[in-house]
């Protein structure tokens, strides 16, 4: 394996996030003490350190709004001093009018791939952070995703299974920007039922030719490392959307909450050991440098 891409992955300082600098905040993630403080490129470093990645890609973590430039300029500023990370994905308000006016102050900035804004929604108030669940059909949105094809920036896609099927109708209303469905699409009901929801959801985005997967978080919902629930939703994955079209993320430091680096890792190789040796070479790098982009 020539390249070994994590792509999502964080730093961040406390003081500029309003969920770890404020009152604690109920998080999907469970209690997060442990990370209730800076998480610096220095340290991130040490925890990959020996793992084999060989490039990643830092996902914006919800610095207040208005500061959208100021976290992507403080990313590329830690890039040209450290060299890590190789990739940005930025926040923008799709919401907005316009988004090319945010758009355009994104792109002074050399390492920016593309843009997150998390439109996921659950009934379950502890799992939400849209303001409503049908974001994804909005027109606006839409119209101003589908913007990101003139900048040549792809759009991480954050949704649960009940989105799916709009979804679906964002990345087809948007043929020419490449959508990365972030944590293997958020499995949270590991039911019967629940699988089955999110295997019907699965396969409707993996019918859409510009999304790709991104198997990452994968503890968000269980607040453990578990080999055999990576490698459930890693086959599963991969089944529907072949290795090419998806890519490894840490999602570190939330994962640090109950793993080392080196035991996530280990619990994905493990997972991935029936897989062809190309397939390999996709899910842990080829994927990723392709979507995002990367320099060899």
């Amino acid at each position: 394996m020539s390249e070994f891409v994590d792509a999502h992955h964080h730093i961040w300082r406390q003081a500029d996030l309003p969920w770890l600098s404020g009152p604690m905040q109920p998080r999907i993630f469970g209690p997060y003490e442990p990370i209730r403080r800076d998480y610096p490129i220095e340290e991130y470093l040490a925890d990959v350190a020996s793992s084999g990645v060989t490039r990643s890609v830092y996902v914006q973590t919800n610095w207040a709004n208005d500061r959208f430039q100021d976290e992507t300029a403080w990313v590329q500023q830690t890039a040209d001093e450290h060299g890590w990370p190789h990739a940005i994905v930025s926040f923008a308000d799709f919401s907005a009018d316009d988004v090319r006016p945010q758009l355009d102050r994104l792109a002074r900035y050399g390492l920016v791939r593309g843009t997150r804004m998390q439109l996921h929604w659950h009934e379950n108030p502890l799992y939400r952070f849209a303001a409503r669940p049908d974001l994804c059909v909005e027109p606006t949105i839409q119209r101003n995703v589908a913007q990101l094809a003139d900048y040549g920036w792809s759009f991480d896609l954050q949704v649960f299974a009940a989105q799916m099927t709009g979804a679906a109708e964002l990345a087809g209303a948007c043929p020419n920007v490449t959508f990365i469905l972030q944590h293997a699409g958020m499995l949270e009901d590991l039911s019967p039922q629940g699988r089955a929801a999110w295997r019907e959801g699965m396969a409707k985005l993996a019918r859409c030719p510009n999304v790709v997967c991104k198997l990452s978080g994968l503890g968000t919902f269980i607040h453990r490392n578990d080999a055999a629930h990576v490698a459930g939703i890693l086959n599963e994955t991969i089944l529907l959307f072949g290795a090419d079209r998806c890519m490894f993320g840490s999602n570190f430091p939330i994962e640090k909450l109950w793993t080392s680096y080196r035991e996530l890792v280990n619990a994905y190789r493990v997972a991935a050991a029936s897989l062809r040796s190309e397939q390999r070479d996709a899910l842990f790098g080829g994927t990723a440098m392709r979507v995002y982009r990367l320099t060899s």
